[in-house]
């Protein structure tokens, strides 16, 4: 696999480090870490080579910054080596999320890695800007980390081809062998309003919402426990969880309860004004989840991983 770790040097920048190195990644796997150099005009996507001790040293105006992103990156390097990886490095240049999706896209990336920049006790609930820009617009998947390690996952299933596209993920990556998998399908509820209904009427028009309401659950049972065969086929131990409500508080809601360390969504990409991006279940997830978020769009691409 080839996997490709942002990092600047902060706390949750480090929680991401944690949980790559955390990963029992296949033998051969390479991991690039990249970090962005804002102001540095002389700084492309090439191997940093440090300068020999007997050179003199140049200070630059923005020698500082570009000190801290090197000693971010060392550090990383350090602790993500280990025999059946290789470990690469690079600064980047220009806007961070630009520069990332780029260099996704350069390196070849099976899965793009970002922490998750929160502000205060809000941490859980704000997604940054960088983070925002390369899960919208990555070739590939993107895992936006706020824990360190993945014990438990939920997995968001509706039968839908950016969920087919967001299972291949578990079912042809390695990477999430026995690990309990809570398969989360939502019967959407939404009450028929009373005004301008005579009595008789609006109970006929309950009666009908409540036949729905039980095919809707149904049907989205059925999709939990397909899902989940495929997932226990593939060597997790999943199970189907039913929920009837609003998709992205009710899959939040799971993963609060269950103590889940990751949710895995696929998305549809929808057309902005220039990009695609996100549907709106995804993106509220990814702002009010708890814990790290795997996010798979209808188009990424998901490469078979070999044992």
């Amino acid at each position: 696999m080839r996997i490709l770790l942002a990092t600047d040097g902060s706390q949750p920048a480090a929680r991401a480090v944690d949980l790559v190195d955390s990963i029992a990644w296949p033998d051969g796997t390479t991991i690039g870490v990249v970090a962005v150099h804002r102001r540095g005009r002389d700084y492309t996507a090439i191997p940093v080579m440090t300068t020999a001790p007997d050179q003199p040293q140049v200070a630059a105006p923005d020698a500082e910054p570009r000190l801290w992103l090197d000693n971010a990156l060392d550090a990383a390097v350090l602790q993500l080596e280990r025999p059946g990886r290789e470990v690469v490095r690079f600064i980047l240049a220009g806007r961070a999320g630009s520069a990332i999706v780029k260099e996704a896209r350069d390196f070849e990336a099976d899965l793009v890695v970002v922490g998750s920049r929160g502000q205060g006790a809000m941490q859980s609930m704000v997604l940054g800007s960088v983070s925002s820009e390369v899960v919208d617009h990555a070739p590939c998947p993107v895992l936006v980390t706020r824990g360190g390690a993945v014990r438990s996952l939920v997995f968001a299933a509706d039968g839908s081809p950016d969920a087919d596209n967001a299972e291949r993920v578990l079912t042809e990556w390695p990477l999430f062998r026995d690990i309990p998998a809570a398969v989360v399908t939502v019967a959407e509820t939404q009450i028929p309003v009373s005004a301008g209904m005579a009595p008789g009427l609006y109970d006929q028009v309950i009666g009908s919402y409540e036949e729905s309401l039980d095919e809707a659950g149904r049907e989205a049972l059925s999709i939990a426990q397909a899902a989940a065969g495929r997932l226990t086929e593939a060597g997790l131990n999943a199970n189907p969880v039913l929920r009837s409500g609003t998709p992205a508080e009710e899959i939040v809601a799971v993963a609060q309860e269950r103590g889940a360390d990751l949710i895995v969504i696929g998305t549809r990409g929808h057309t902005g004004l220039a990009r695609l991006v996100l549907g709106s279940v995804a993106r509220n997830v990814l702002h009010h989840a708890p814990c790290s978020v795997l996010v798979v769009r209808e188009k990424a691409e998901v490469r078979p991983v070999e044992e």
